[in-house]
């Protein structure tokens, strides 16, 4: 199985493929589900197709896990009559992406999904948790999300503890982009009249790190 690689670091910079690599083949989302049918792809890789290429994810730390029960929580909670909350399960963006967000929000019913993965008319938001997977988040998948059409992007920031939220998307990325600090208040384009505070996602803060301090 060809595979890229795809380094993460704590640093907020793009990340950029050498000029000198050689040439790769690119995989469709049909070969990529085909692959994991039957077995090319073991069920406990952690891989996602991105623009054809298949890309190993970064290991999921406690706190990135606490953050996801919160978010999946909070979501389940206040939406549950109205949304599909789905937890690192593939959507299906194009022809050659098939990413696994951490959570994202889908029009119901779940039939609809018996036959395809989730598509972006049927995304009403796509939230990402990064701590050391912030650059490939932010600066691959946010721009993939743009160019197709997902209508609100979240960045749930481990690592200032804050909330980037993306909106109105086009070929070139979201033209709005509004952070939010913990103890702040935000909303969704699907669901103006929710308020969610920033803190309510997050894991505990680490107070003996901030006593040392």
């Amino acid at each position: 199985m060809s595979s890229l690689r795809i380094p993460v670091s704590s640093k907020s910079e793009p990340l950029t493929l050498r000029g000198d690599l050689p040439e790769s083949r690119l995989f469709s989302a049909g070969e990529y589900q085909r692959m994991a049918e039957s077995g090319v792809i073991g069920e406990d890789e952690a891989v996602e197709l991105i623009e054809g290429r298949i890309v190993y994810m970064a290991a999921k730390d406690h706190k990135h896990a606490v953050a996801t029960k919160r978010v999946n929580r909070f979501f389940s909670s206040k939406l549950a009559d109205h949304v599909i909350v789905s937890v690192q399960d593939p959507i299906l963006l194009n022809d050659f992406s098939e990413p696994e967000p951490d959570i994202a929000l889908l029009q119901p019913p779940d039939e609809r999904y018996l036959e395809s993965h989730p598509r972006p008319a049927d995304i009403l938001l796509v939230l990402e948790i990064a701590d050391t997977s912030l650059p490939y988040d932010r600066d691959v998948k946010g721009p993939l999300f743009a160019r197709n059409q997902i209508i609100e992007f979240c960045l749930l920031n481990l690592q200032t503890r804050e909330l980037e939220d993306y909106r109105d998307p086009s070929p070139e990325g979201y033209r709005s982009k509004r952070t939010y600090r913990e103890e702040e208040i935000f909303n969704l384009v699907a669901f103006p009249d929710l308020s969610i505070k920033v803190k309510d996602l997050l894991p505990p803060a680490d107070t003996k790190r901030r006593k040392r301090k």
